[in-house]
């Protein structure tokens, strides 16, 4: 049977077809009568979005491989492959009369192609990673938004750039056309931003930042949805402000990532499971049919409980054996206070032994770490809207909320606690450091690094490591200077980092299925291993000098063992 093993993150819909991309690198056609899937196709790494051409005989997909790639449609057959892309490909779109192709890409550019993968033109002028791309105007121009916080038109005749909106500090992922020279935008502030003729306006529609908008021109409406775990229809009017008409709660396995209109009232979602979700407005139901769970791993962690594995499922796994249902993916597992917690896309931070509901945030849990306090210790949190959450446990009576504060002004991808120090990175390339408990702020680098920072970790002499889709392995102070940046056997965004506290030792994990291993005082690689062609979602050490536990998309936990000569507990060089 055809379905995908992780989750779907792009969907489209077309003449009674559905179009999936997955974490599996998967492209799945379904025919969405029967909910069945036809055929598939795959990439060499992460399937980020798909999308039907006008006519439906043209699938164009989206990858981390850095291509974009043309499939026909019934068969699945490969077309062409689009390979000028020197980072993830995020989203490609089909021109009107179906004979070019524009491309979004993390290398700050957008392109354009004939289609049999001829480059037309590169569209140079974004300052940072270009998330979406759409043809306007019949296809005589291109809109693209990025993580620079402009929107920009271009001429796709010429390639020269046409306008520029600047919208401030907050990153827009989404841009929905709703006509000539009018567009609705989404971005990471949870606003609602309306441009065209006659100016822009901006509406607060959402308490997180939203991901996600679709247009349905029939119907003058605008379906709007955030990691808020809501979705929101709006009518909308030239010269008025949005007319608010329905809000659903969203289902734990919806990922809100991205959506489609499949007809008059229904929109299909991706899941973190092995099938889509279709939302009917008029009742404002969800069908989840089909929709089972997928095995892949988020996080992994040796405690004194035993080994504990969370990830798209929601299910807590301590030494193989299931420890509780929690019910949405989660994105972590960290020992603390004589237990285990996790949090993920829910907002919930979950006792991972029992389940219970510890504390709720308006928006999803990526990362946490733990600060050891004669008192008892603490919990730091990072969230997908920057704040940091801080809970005690005090006189054994378990973790209670004691301080919420904005440290990062993206989503927080890493924490890491060494004395009373809390070092984190963001989604931005920031690393900054805040004092513990008050997290007042030390110091700060909002360029640490080139790309999205995706982990961080202590080293046992007193300084903290960086990883990110810049693909080096940065070293700091305690104090906030950067020491060293080290260049890594990656080819491929790193996900992960950890250190083993007994030998400094430090592992890297990245997207590709690889784990390298650095020792910090002889400087140099020592070990390099890709025990999976699925990608390494998190790192731990495993206990033992020199090991490492590396948990992984394809639901496995790899254990990689560094020479015995080597290690240097972090020493300074």
């Amino acid at each position: 049977m055809i379905k995908h093993t992780s989750p779907i993150s792009g969907i489209d819909a077309h003449g009674g077809l559905v179009v999936t991309a997955g974490y599996d690198n998967r492209v799945i056609l379904w025919n969405a009568s029967t909910r069945t899937a036809l055929t598939e196709a795959r990439h060499d790494h992460l399937a980020n979005q798909c999308r039907f051409s006008a006519s439906g005989r043209i699938v164009v997909t989206s990858s981390s491989d850095y291509s974009a790639r043309l499939w026909s449609v019934p068969d699945l057959r490969l077309i062409t492959v689009l390979t000028d892309q020197k980072d993830d490909v995020e989203m490609t779109v089909v021109s009107p009369d179906e004979t070019r192709v524009a491309t979004a890409a993390r290398d700050h550019l957008a392109r354009i192609y004939d289609l049999d993968g001829r480059l037309i033109h590169r569209l140079e002028g974004h300052e940072a990673d270009v998330l979406s791309v759409e043809w306007v105007r019949d296809g005589t121009e291109l809109v693209t938004t990025s993580d620079d916080g402009t929107v920009r038109r271009w001429d796709a005749a010429g390639g020269s750039l046409l306008s520029t909106i600047d919208l401030g500090d907050a990153e827009t992922d989404t841009v929905a056309v709703l006509g000539v020279d009018r567009f609705a935008l989404g971005n990471d502030e949870g606003e609602l931003i309306l441009t065209g003729p006659s100016g822009t306006r901006r509406h607060r529609v959402h308490d997180a930042g939203i991901k996600r908008l679709a247009y349905d021109a029939e119907g003058g409406i605008l379906l709007s949805s955030s990691y808020d775990r809501t979705v929101r229809l709006w009518r909308l009017d030239r010269e008025k402000d949005p007319v608010h008409l329905l809000t659903s709660e969203v289902p734990a396995d919806v990922w809100l990532r991205s959506c489609a209109r499949l007809d008059a009232t229904r929109w299909v979602f991706g899941t973190f499971g092995s099938s889509y979700a279709v939302f009917d407005r008029d009742t404002g139901s969800w069908d989840l049919t089909g929709v089972e769970p997928t095995p892949g791993l988020n996080a992994v962690a040796t405690t004194p409980l035993g080994r504990f594995t969370v990830g798209d499922s929601g299910t807590v796994r301590r030494d193989d054996e299931v420890s509780a249902e929690l019910g949405s993916c989660c994105n972590f597992v960290t020992p603390v206070a004589g237990t285990v917690v996790s949090g993920g896309q829910l907002g919930a931070l979950y006792d991972a032994r029992t389940g219970a509901v510890l504390h709720q945030h308006r928006s999803p849990l990526n990362c946490a770490a733990v600060h050891p306090t004669p008192d008892g210790d603490v919990l730091v949190v990072g969230t997908y809207t920057g704040e940091a959450l801080v809970l005690r446990d005090e006189a054994g009576t378990g973790l209670k909320l004691v301080g919420e504060h904005r440290i990062q002004e993206n989503a927080i991808k890493g924490v890491a606690v060494q004395g009373d120090v809390l070092f984190s990175v963001c989604a931005t390339g920031a690393a900054r450091w805040h004092s513990l408990p008050d997290l007042k702020r030390i110091a700060g680098d909002d360029a640490a690094h080139a790309r999205i920072a995706n982990g961080a970790a202590a080293l046992p002499d007193g300084r903290f490591v960086s990883v990110s889709r810049d693909l080096t392995l940065r070293i700091w102070t305690a104090g906030g200077e950067q020491q060293d940046v080290v260049p890594t056997p990656h080819r491929n965004s790193i996900k992960c980092v950890a250190v083993d506290p007994h030998t400094g030792l430090i592992a890297t994990g990245g997207y590709h299925g690889r784990v390298a291993v650095y020792d910090p005082g002889a400087g140099e690689w020592v070990r390099d291993a890709r025990p999976t062609t699925a990608g390494i979602s998190a790192l731990a050490a495993a206990g033992a000098p020199g090991r490492f536990l590396a948990s992984s998309y394809d639901g496995r936990v790899y254990e990689i063992e560094a020479p015995a000569a080597v290690g240097s507990a972090g020493r300074s060089k």
